[in-house]
């Protein structure tokens, strides 16, 4: 198993806790991980992204060029990753920020409606736990409780009252993906 992931869109958006979040996610599954950020000086509002990459075997480089699924929060993420997806690969975004649909033809997209349904949950901070929900039904990548424990980690401890909310904004988004 291999799959190579770009997150992007603006700071603020939690695109690096995304890819952060899976990677915890992976190594309590005990696969090997790479998690790369990458973000201007900015941040918030700035563009960021970041590339994860879970694999059963080492990896070899954490430096690469083409993904097999490519989570874009934004228009200027979308014109700048769609064509690294690989053939036959993934391409989630959130319809709230994208302008111009992608157009490819040779990998699957996925409109995702991730910050209205935020909305709908009350707290718009758990939008990209929703997309992440999206990514595990596409790609099955880890699992869900592996997610948790990973939500675990990552937040801090006067914000584990909302590990509920991020549950549900998982399921959410495993629920919102069209077959």
């Amino acid at each position: 198993m291999l799959q190579e992931i770009i997150f992007a869109g603006f700071g603020g958006q939690g695109v690096l806790s995304m890819g952060q979040i899976l990677a915890y996610a992976a190594m309590i599954e005990n696969r090997e991980v790479s998690w790369m950020p990458s973000y201007g000086p900015e941040m918030r509002g700035g563009t960021a992204n970041c590339i994860t990459i879970i694999s059963d075997e080492i990896i070899s480089s954490p430096i690469i060029s083409k993904f097999d699924t490519a989570i874009v929060l934004n228009q200027p993420s979308l014109d700048k990753f769609e064509n690294a997806v690989t053939p036959g690969g993934i391409l989630i975004y959130d319809t709230n920020n994208i302008i111009k649909a992608p157009s490819r033809t040779d990998i699957k997209v996925y409109a995702i409606s991730a910050t209205e349904e935020a909305v709908k949950l009350k707290n718009s901070r758990v939008m990209n736990v929703i997309i992440l929900g999206s990514l595990l039904k596409l790609r099955g990548t880890v699992k869900v409780e592996s997610v948790m424990a990973a939500l675990k980690k990552v937040l801090p401890e006067r914000y584990h009252h909302l590990l509920p909310l991020n549950e549900s904004a998982l399921m959410k988004g495993m629920e919102l993906v069209k077959s």
